[in-house]
């Protein structure tokens, strides 16, 4: 029989090989999937892992798609290290394309290029004004931070859905729910002709090496880990909880709203009720498949875009639901979460024993009555 079998520490080889060893299951499953849905399933898996990487294009559309993805989950990374858990990242990622798309409304033709600062740094304080309701609810308060960033999503899908189906709406746009389409002067500049990568995959991978440098080499992040590993010394050493909170969500709500920002003023060009794609539940997939590490994340991100590139090629060419890809990043989150036992345990193969038959023991001093 095989048994679980606590390890005396955790295992640094597995903490690498577990998102390993859960993508290869997630594959499998995926594989299992396609047959029951009638597909081929070596079709399936070309078009999930090896379309999104065939040519130019389709590196930088996959490059397009990580690019919100890192930017959340490196917010959502400092959060969870910090043991402060933003679950609303996509309601803050909303509210940064809103502030971003106002002040994208506000130029005219004789705007010049410096709106594009103003556009990104209008989506970055909408994110961390959204994070900041979460941050001052939690602390004075006491609510659960869980419960209301995750309600705050709702909030901003509703006040997203006010805005482009009333005082915003293109009033030229045959009454579709959508603001006006973006000036050329507002829009993110892309990094090569023919292509809609733009530089906020520049932007992320800065803030990649911004977030190392402040996790693991200064000491505000290192109050910041201390707090989430161990709140009862953090205390003890006269850190700050307050502050570890304020700093966790705000930092978090920025990349999301940052992200927002890019995404409206870069492919989108306008604000509409699709901006909520979903980035910022699945950044949390990603933080947790990167290991929380800023470098991790780049990988995760990249395998998440897949996914995403993925199931929109399964629905055009495999007649698949786009749901498809809610499902992939589902298997590869709870295929993680069962490879994470890993760490702490290991699988051992035990022999089952014959149980022994018990017989009645005699019983002692008996007679035997004869001619009874």
């Amino acid at each position: 029989m095989l048994k679980l079998e606590a390890r005396p520490e955790q295992s640094r080889v597995m903490s690498f090989l577990s998102p390993v060893l859960a993508l290869a299951i997630t594959v499998v499953i995926g594989t299992i999937l396609f047959m029951l849905l009638g597909k081929d399933p070596m079709r399936g898996l070309y078009v999930f892992f090896v379309e999104p990487l065939k040519s130019v294009y389709a590196l930088t559309e996959l490059a397009m798609k990580a690019t919100p993805l890192i930017l959340i989950a490196l917010g959502l990374a400092v959060c969870f290290r910090s043991n402060v858990w933003n679950i609303g990242a996509e309601g803050q990622f909303v509210v940064g394309a809103i502030a971003a798309a106002g002040v994208a409304m506000s130029a005219d033709k004789d705007t010049g290029r410096w709106i594009v600062a103003a556009v990104l740094a209008a989506g970055v304080l909408g994110g961390m004004a959204w994070a900041g309701l979460v941050a001052f609810l939690r602390d004075r308060f006491n609510a659960n931070e869980i419960l209301v960033s995750l309600m705050l999503v709702y909030v901003a899908d509703q006040v997203l859905g006010y805005l482009v189906y009333g005082p915003w709406k293109d009033p030229a746009g045959f009454n579709f729910p959508q603001t006006i389409t973006f000036l050329k002067s507002t829009s993110v500049p892309k990094l090569f002709t023919g292509f809609r990568v733009n530089i906020g995959l520049i932007i992320a991978l800065l803030a990649v090496g911004a977030f190392w440098v402040l996790l693991f080499r200064t000491y505000a992040g290192f109050q910041l880990q201390v707090g989430g590993l161990a709140p009862a010394a953090a205390r003890y050493a006269g850190f700050s909880s307050r502050k570890a909170l304020w700093t966790a969500l705000l930092l978090s709500g920025g990349m999301a709203g940052l992200a927002g920002a890019l995404e409206v003023a870069g492919p989108l060009g306008q604000l509409t009720p699709y901006v909520p794609a979903g980035y910022g539940f699945a950044a949390i997939i990603v933080a947790y498949v990167g290991r929380l590490h800023p470098v991790g994340i780049i990988f995760s991100a990249i395998l998440m875009s897949m996914f995403y590139i993925g199931g929109e090629l399964a629905q055009s060419r495999l007649g698949l639901p786009k749901s498809l890809t809610g499902v992939f990043q589902g298997l590869l989150l709870f295929t993680l979460l069962a490879c994470d036992t890993l760490i702490a345990y290991r699988i051992r193969w035990k022999a089952s024993r014959p149980v022994p038959v018990k017989t009645a023991a005699p019983l002692v001093g008996a007679t035997t009555v004869k001619g009874a």
